[in-house]
């Protein structure tokens, strides 16, 4: 089911609106979580980007410092079609910096530089901080601060946002050649071996949406621990865990299909098996990968979020989320894009 036609947690989607009319109205900012050392052979730069892809902007550091683009690094993947501040490393043993003001691009700037000893790793991050602003905004305001309060707090569906999947789906049909013994190149296969498993998750959580139990326990849940990668469980649903889903500590928890049998048992486990017997192609294809049977929380709860009209047509949202969540899951509860 493509993302657009998954199921809302609070009803009809109160608003329409456009986002990204300019980079500037979809701006980021990384949280890698850790300062730098100040020492070491790795130049730690704070980099800002407009219109750029991350790729790129990490080949072109490492033309400008003269050095393999397997010695720059960056935590994660950022838009395209935004504004955005990230870090980046460049390997760089016995040698200073070069002057990182002289970049050659005017849609990159390097805002600061510092040392570090370690290259910086794909996922070494803690998460992002978002400024959305919505423009051409038509629909009942108070509808819609009716939903923002229901966000703000119980969170939304912690759905996989459309860029997991590529243009049209394409990364679900490369999958699936994939499976069926197409040879894939190695750089693309985790990508789509990534997107098999979203589209289970996803579907899993449609589900649950569908029921009304994203943010609520079944018989046989796996908790996901927030801001950790860590899971536990089934055990029984007493106070002490309620109190946890309460206040945001823990929350239920999909899969991320693997080998072998998925953890949950009861009523969440046949509803995880249903779904994926519905998609055996991408379930066998992940199994016969070797892949791990992982667990990803059914609840996002942005931090710190805020909103404010800048007019009747123009809504500014601000929040913060942790790493490997989409500000575009949270905005799709919100408004809709406007029909061509």
């Amino acid at each position: 089911m493509p993302v657009s036609e998954l199921p809302t947690a609070y009803g009809a989607v109160p608003l329409t609106a456009r986002l990204r009319t300019t980079p500037e109205d979809f701006v980021v900012e990384e949280i890698l979580g850790y300062d730098a050392e100040g020492q070491g052979e790795h130049a730690l730069l704070w980099v800002e980007k407009r219109g750029a892809n991350t790729d790129w902007v990490a080949r072109e550091l490492a033309k400008f410092a003269d050095v393999a683009p397997m010695n720059v690094g960056y935590a994660g993947l950022k838009d395209r079609h935004a504004v955005t501040r990230q870090t980046f490393s460049v390997q760089l043993p016995g040698r200073p910096d070069p002057d990182w003001s002289a970049f050659p691009h005017a849609e990159v700037r390097v805002l600061a530089a510092t040392r570090h000893s370690r290259k910086l790793k794909r996922g070494a991050l803690r998460g992002n901080r978002f400024v959305l602003i919505l423009r051409d905004v038509q629909g009942v305001r108070e509808e819609a601060e009716r939903v923002l309060q229901q966000i703000a707090a119980r969170g939304v569906p912690n759905y996989f946002g459309e860029q997991r999947f590529g243009r049209e789906g394409g990364n679900l049909a490369q999958a699936r050649a994939m499976f069926a013994g197409r040879r894939i190149d190695r750089d693309k296969r985790s990508f789509l071996l990534s997107a098999a498993r979203s589209q289970i998750f996803n579907s899993v959580l449609a589900s649950r949406v569908e029921q009304g139990s994203w943010d609520t326990a079944l018989e046989g849940e796996i908790w996901a621990l927030a801001g950790s990668r860590s899971w536990f469980g089934p055990e029984p649903f007493d106070g002490a865990l309620a109190a946890r889903l309460s206040q945001g500590d823990i929350h239920p928890s999909g899969p991320l299909w693997g080998d072998g049998e998925p953890p949950t048992t009861g009523e969440v486990g046949a509803l995880e098996r249903a779904v994926a017997a519905g998609y055996a192609d991408l379930a066998q294809g992940l199994a016969r990968a070797r892949m791990d049977q992982e667990r990803r929380a059914l609840r996002l709860m942005p931090r710190e979020l805020r909103w404010r009209w800048l007019d009747d047509a123009a809504l500014e949202l601000a929040f913060e989320l942790p790493a490997g969540a989409y500000a575009t899951v949270v905005v799709r509860e919100l408004a809709t894009e406007p029909a061509a």
